[in-house]
């Protein structure tokens, strides 16, 4: 939607006000700031021509408006600047990340920053067997029958799983296992390896040594056992301040929202949609197209490691809110977590 520049300019400025006071803007309230510079009828009749093309819209019979979904998108997308963090406040932003070294901590961590600093709900979804990729299988004989499938990921997330062996292996033949089994699948995605382990096993047993082939049984209990366990695995923080919201104050609103967040099913499904997108990802209201989230805006933005997207984090809260601030707050987070990975996993 194209606006000519006094539009442009009274749309922001009544949204920007909106925001702050959180009380219906009337045009004598707007013909007062200075950066408008022009009167009160004036912007009585470009907020007609706003109200008529859905962008803003009266909440009762006051003079005041109030901007829709539609106003809310169009501020976003064509008025709004993210606002620059401090390099005092990126640098102690960053610290904070740095002296975590488990790459889970870190996820959880990164959940409490963004609720921190947005006082709304943080979020972070965690990486799945789709795109978490193999990076190494180690076997540690604990007893004749059993052994320790130990499973690392690139994004450095370890998973131990004693698994019962039909006969006795030293140690050197479990070293040899673990050689081959990651020499042959290192770098694939585990939902990868798993094809490739089904395709393997039903191979003829005489192709391959029988040590082989129980490090191929073992791993494939271990990454179908890590699937289970990641598929909805969602870090969420900061919620109960969510309670404090005026805009969200009505008990069936926190009602849907919360059940959202309990089920945890539709907000995966919006920040999945995040990870196919370029930089930051904004949802304002009913675009979510759930209804639980309709008086709420989501946030999100893909982190990765070296390039290779892993998950999502992001922020929940009210479609009032100051979007500048919660853009550069989610984009930098997303960042400072991706290279903290980073580091973790070359380490």
């Amino acid at each position: 939607m194209s606006l000519d520049n006094r539009a442009e300019s009274v749309l922001k400025n009544l949204v920007e006000t909106y925001i702050e006071q959180g009380q219906p803007v009337g045009s004598r309230t707007l013909s007062k700031l200075p950066q408008l510079g022009v009167s009160s009828a004036t912007v009585r009749n470009v907020m007609s021509d706003l109200e008529e093309l859905g962008l803003i819209t009266s909440p009762h019979t006051s003079a005041g408006r109030i901007p829709t979904s539609q106003g809310y998108r169009l501020f976003v997308d064509s008025l709004v600047k993210a606002s620059t963090l401090t390099n005092a406040a990126i640098s102690s932003l960053s610290e904070r990340f740095d002296q975590e070294t488990d790459p889970e901590t870190l996820l959880s961590h990164a959940s409490d920053v963004l609720s921190e600093l947005t006082q709304f709900a943080g979020v972070v979804v965690l990486p799945n067997h789709a795109v978490a990729r193999f990076h190494q299988l180690e076997f540690m004989r604990l007893s004749e029958s059993r052994i320790l499938a130990i499973l690392v990921t690139e994004d450095g997330r370890v998973q131990n799983r004693v698994l019962p062996t039909a006969g006795g292996f030293s140690d050197s033949e479990l070293i040899e296992a673990a050689n081959f089994f990651n020499q042959r699948y290192k770098g694939n995605t585990l939902d990868n390896v798993r094809r490739l382990l089904i395709t393997d096993m039903q191979r003829d047993n005489d192709e391959m040594h029988h040590i082989n082939q129980t490090a191929m049984q073992a791993a494939s209990k271990v990454i179908s056992e890590e699937e289970e366990s990641s598929q909805t695995d969602v870090v969420l923080s900061g919620e109960q301040k969510l309670l404090d919201v005026p805009d969200l104050c009505q008990i069936e609103t926190l009602q849907k929202l919360f059940d959202a967040f309990k089920t945890k099913r539709d907000l995966l499904d919006l920040l999945d949609r995040s990870m196919k997108a370029d930089g930051v990802s904004v949802f304002i209201g009913e675009e979510s197209g759930y209804s639980a989230l309709g008086e709420c805006s989501v946030i999100a933005s893909p982190y990765e490691i070296d390039g290779k997207i892993l998950g999502t984090l992001g922020v929940v809260g009210p479609t009032r809110m100051a979007y500048d601030e919660v853009i550069s707050v989610v984009d930098i987070t997303a960042k400072l977590l991706s290279q903290a990975l980073t580091n973790v996993a070359k380490n």
